[in-house]
């Protein structure tokens, strides 16, 4: 009977690794009062942002800082934002055993960044989103669940005030993004119009997305975190033109569309 019993139980489940998708939240202060405010400012520029997705805590920033981090009071306005913290990395070791005492677990830390290309130009802006002006309030907001991969295509102009946010999937756009209109994408945003809204790709850290537009003139663009406003102009190869925005270690590179494909109507017919 023991070993049937014991048979049993090594048949009742297997063990297998398995890889789980996070959101990095890369800390850059100890001051928790003050990364709660900017957290609420970010996920008020893209509600519904977080459905109980797991979270890892990136201490590298701060390794060095002098002030201890205030993990209960970072998990706590973590988890009122909807999200589940699970793993920390990056940290001193007092830092990582102040957070293994608040039950996160350690993870490896993260692969050394690609080697950047010398900060060229003062037109590379790079802002965080509550330090955007906000013209409008918005007055729609459409959020499309994706169970996985795939591609939502929106085939109506949005107006000043609407949001449109691709959970786990690219963005297509058949018309035009006004002014004001903002487009949210965990993948690539395509806007077969003019942009001239905000687009944020690859917003939950997917450094490979992309944007394009046949017609770019955003308020903003963002892809992983990365931002940019047009307060600085944009270059006149790509204003108001084809054109595709991809991100380059931690810059955000603007260029033209090369050779975009023209339909001539007669072949239509």
């Amino acid at each position: 009977m023991a070993l049937t019993t014991s048979a049993q139980s090594r048949t009742s489940f297997d063990l297998k690794s398995a890889s789980l998708p996070v959101v990095a939240v890369v800390l850059k202060t100890t001051d928790a009062a003050v990364f709660a405010a900017d957290l609420a400012d970010r996920v008020a520029e893209a509600p519904g942002f977080f459905d109980n997705d797991p979270v890892l805590i990136d201490l590298a920033p701060v390794r060095e800082a002098d002030e201890p981090v205030d993990f209960a009071a970072l998990l706590a306005t973590l988890r009122s934002h909807n999200t589940l913290p699970v793993a920390v990395r990056g940290g001193s070791p007092a830092q990582m055993e102040a957070a293994r005492a608040a039950g996160l677990a350690a993870a490896p830390d993260a692969p050394p960044a690609r080697a950047e290309a010398p900060v060229a130009a003062a037109n590379e802006v790079r802002e965080v989103v509550r330090e955007v002006e906000v013209e409008v309030v918005r007055e729609v907001h459409v959020e499309v669940p994706v169970a996985g991969p795939g591609t939502v295509v929106i085939d109506k102009p949005l107006r000043s005030g609407q949001q449109v946010y691709a959970r786990g999937a690219d963005l297509v756009v058949m018309a035009v993004v006004s002014f004001g209109a903002e487009v949210i994408a965990d993948g690539n945003i395509h806007v077969y119009a003019p942009l001239r809204g905000r687009a944020i790709a690859g917003a939950r850290g997917n450094t490979e997305a992309r944007i394009f537009s046949t017609c770019l003139e955003p308020q903003l663009v963002s892809i992983a975190g990365i931002y940019r406003t047009t307060e600085t102009a944009l270059s006149d190869d790509v204003a108001g033109k084809p054109a595709q925005v991809r991100l380059e270690g931690e810059k955000l590179i603007i260029e033209p569309l090369r050779n975009p494909v023209r339909i001539n109507p007669r072949e239509t017919q």
